[in-house]
């Protein structure tokens, strides 16, 4: 296309979400479902851990506040523009500006939560490998100079991908074949060559999830180590048990970016069935495999939504 015919695209089309379209009353009321739970478990994560000052002194559950906020943040990016695409023709619109506002807060929140399991993972290496050193080396100073970290570092990420999506051209077509605007379904409406772009992106998005996932590894290597040096096997169920919650989000959260961004050959609609597990049904566990296994979460939790009925047939 000449130069002088190209008229800048105001809008993209979002096709949703594949399969979707014959019984679109029935999947809206999932996915309404899903939204709602979501909200609701990770919003009563967040008010149990604030409520109670036990909670919220301790780092752990310092930074599973942060993670149910994040959770439900990632949900309320992406859901709602489902939810209105299942409507009908007009909800799949999107302006450009919303767009970029959409990739960017979808890979702001995306880094920062793996930002957050890293410094989780080093939070329960010191818990179990110094215990001795735990309550000095991870002050409440501490805790918050590496929460407020995650934050500042995703932004930033997030900041760098947006940008380098949207320097590019957008001239038409401005179907996005995906249920919302992620890089690598907004880069093939590009009225330019992209490679470089792609090659930096991977090499970008793939340094920080590698280089997040190597320390959490080595992390849970030195954690593993540490649990079989302890005699019983009392104690060391009661180690495991410490980690084990976080150990499975983080299994939950690598699987699907991964088979995604490394996989470029895969089909749009199998990515889209796959980005729908962590940003609605993994933000939907979380709460649920962190309180359900911890005693401490339940006995606060009883107390914020004052189940004290609850705590009798406990």
């Amino acid at each position: 296309m000449k130069p002088g015919n190209q008229t800048p695209v105001t809008e993209f089309i979002l096709e949703g979400l594949p399969n979707t379209r014959e019984l679109p009353s029935l999947f809206f009321l999932l996915f309404l479902l899903l939204y709602l739970l979501t909200l609701l478990g990770n919003t009563l994560t967040l008010l149990t851990v604030v409520c109670d000052s036990r909670l919220h002194a301790l780092p752990m559950y310092c930074f599973l506040g942060h993670l149910s906020f994040l959770d439900a943040c990632l949900s309320s990016v992406t859901v709602p523009k489902i939810l209105a695409g299942l409507v009908g023709p007009g909800g799949r619109a999107i302006s450009f500006g919303g767009c970029v506002a959409q990739l960017y807060a979808f890979h702001f929140l995306c880094s920062t939560e793996c930002f957050l399991y890293t410094v989780m993972a080093y939070d329960r290496f010191l818990a179990i490998c110094q215990p001795l050193r735990y309550s000095v080396v991870m002050s409440r100073k501490t805790c918050l100079w590496l929460a407020a970290g995650t934050w500042l570092t995703g932004s930033i990420h997030a900041a760098i991908q947006a940008f380098l999506t949207f320097r590019l051209p957008y001239c038409g077509p401005n179907q996005v074949e995906y249920f919302a605007c992620d890089i690598p379904a907004v880069l093939k409406l590009a009225c330019a060559d992209t490679a470089t772009n792609q090659v930096v992106i991977l090499i970008n998005i793939g340094a920080v999830a590698s280089g997040c996932f190597l320390l959490i590894c080595v992390s849970y290597a030195y954690i593993a180590y540490a649990i079989l040096k302890i005699r019983t096997a009392e104690g060391r169920q009661r180690a495991f048990s410490t980690c084990s919650a976080h150990l499975t989000l983080v299994l939950l959260y690598y699987g699907p970016p991964v088979f995604i961004y490394l996989h470029p050959s895969s089909s749009q609609a199998s990515d889209g069935v796959v980005a729908v597990f962590y940003t609605a049904v993994t933000p939907l566990l979380n709460p649920f495999i962190y309180t359900l296994r911890n005693k401490e979460m339940k006995k606060a939790l009883r107390k914020v939504v004052g189940g004290q009925t609850l705590s009798l047939h406990a």
